[in-house]
């Protein structure tokens, strides 16, 4: 018989400070300390640590913290220091995703995808663009839309909004063309009829959504707001391995996969080994966006998650 382990619910202090709750499971000897990396994280989280406690996963080594984290921390260290997940922590498991959209207006000149690109290639100072604050997912999505249809990308015209609903308001008021944000922000204006969407980031077209994904209107961009848990920067390889089993099997779990439906998040699980090389080539990518955008002043280059076709 399996002998049931234990995790530790704690909210980093980003996430405290705003008011956030914890929640302890003890027992034993053993346990993790599974933690968000601020309150943007802490919904992944909670549910990564609820997932654990109702598959009886272990815990092993005692006290090692977990932390939830994602694509736009990795930014922000990349604008603030130059420093990444991979110099600051231990990579255990890709997590999430979400999926991100490229919306209009409802009575736009652009009717289609091509329409927009077109316009992107040849005027992006004149193709007015509107999403979350510089440097985060929305803005590195139309860098790397930029650079795949061939536009300057520093040219781009891109105003970065505090909140999803000053985006929406901004696009419906006349001062962006077209808007890019989380597609679970965007999902009541396009159901009532307010926006329309152009593509979907994801290399497959979401269930229900009759939107091409950008890889079909000829851009080669994979891309999600994702999150992943890592460990400590001088986790041992012992700890870092039993880190990894424990990430595998939550996400492997009947109620991890429940609580990603719940949320609308995609469930993209990829540990140890494989999870670094992915998050190598995200960094990279991130650094080349953040260049191309005129934010950093040299990295490198690519625009796929490893294979474009191959999804999350």
């Amino acid at each position: 018989m399996r002998r049931r382990r234990f995790l530790a619910w704690t909210l980093g202090a980003a996430a405290c400070a705003a008011g956030c709750g914890s929640e302890h499971v003890t027992g034993g000897t053993a346990r993790f300390s599974i933690r968000a990396d601020g309150s943007r994280w802490a919904r992944v989280g909670q549910a990564f640590a609820a997932a654990a406690r109702a598959s009886g996963v272990g815990t092993s080594p005692t006290g090692t913290k977990i932390t939830v984290t994602g694509l736009p921390a990795l930014a922000a260290s990349e604008l603030n220091n130059g420093q990444t997940l991979l110099d600051t922590a231990t990579p255990l498991s890709r997590l999430t995703g979400d999926v991100e959209v490229v919306v209009v207006p409802v009575n736009s000149l652009f009717k289609d995808f091509d329409d927009f690109g077109a316009h992107l290639r040849a005027e992006p100072s004149r193709t007015m663009l509107a999403g979350g604050p510089q440097g985060e997912p929305d803005h590195l999505l139309f860098g790397l839309i930029a650079k795949g249809l061939g536009a300057d990308t520093r040219q781009i015209d891109y105003t970065g909004y505090p909140s999803s609903d000053e985006a929406v308001s901004a696009l419906l008021g006349g001062k962006a063309a077209a808007a890019a944000g989380l597609l679970g922000d965007w999902r009541a204006a396009i159901d009532a009829g307010r926006v329309r969407a152009l593509a979907v980031s994801c290399a497959r077209r979401v269930p229900g959504l009759d939107v091409p994904t950008l890889l079909e209107s000829g851009v080669r961009v994979d891309f999600a707001d994702w999150a992943a848990a890592v460990g400590p920067e001088d986790m041992t390889e012992d700890g870092r391995e039993s880190a990894v089993r424990m990430c595998d099997e939550v996400t492997s779990s009947p109620s991890w996969r429940r609580a990603c439906r719940a949320a609308g998040w995609i469930s993209i699980p990829l540990s140890g080994d494989d999870f670094k090389v992915w998050l190598t080539s995200e960094v990279e990518r991130t650094q080349a966006v953040l260049r191309d955008l005129g934010l950093l002043a040299s990295s490198r280059a690519t625009t796929c998650w490893g294979s474009c076709g191959n999804g999350h």
